[in-house]
């Protein structure tokens, strides 16, 4: 990989988290991102690569810089880096975990029955396809 990226792992049957993924495309107009499902093939490769459960589903997951993030913590790293005033929510990575993740893992436990699921994971468009992560672009 030529260009050092952070790389999403989202949930890829989950709608509110494909939608988080939407969000994030569209604000990301430093192509500063990969993302890719946790559940595919490139996803599963990271995660081993991390020594991280294959069946983790519990949160979204950060990759930069050789680091792992997860939950409220990878939202923040996240915002950082958008475009737009979502950077102005970063202040909150300040406060600590057990403050933040209580309420973002109330949301993940009901993410399926408050926004539904797909049957299976999501495919890039062909627009979106250089910003989703693959073998090829999997870093080492």
């Amino acid at each position: 990989m030529s260009e050092k990226k952070s790389i999403i792992l989202f949930d890829g049957v989950c709608n509110l988290c494909n939608a988080s993924i939407d969000f994030i495309l569209k604000r990301d107009s430093k192509n500063r991102f990969l993302v890719g499902a946790l559940q595919d093939g490139p996803g599963q490769k990271l995660l081993a690569n991390f020594q991280i459960d294959p069946s983790y589903l519990d949160s979204l997951v950060l990759v930069e810089n050789g680091q792992v993030f997860f939950r409220s913590t990878a939202a923040l790293l996240i915002s950082k880096k958008l475009s737009g005033f979502w950077s102005f929510f970063y202040p909150l990575i300040f406060l600590p975990a057990f403050l933040r993740d209580p309420v973002y893992d109330w949301i993940g436990k009901n993410r399926y029955r408050w926004f539904g699921k797909k049957n299976t994971c999501r495919l890039p468009t062909p627009e979106e396809k250089a910003k989703f992560l693959s073998f090829e672009n999997l870093p080492d």
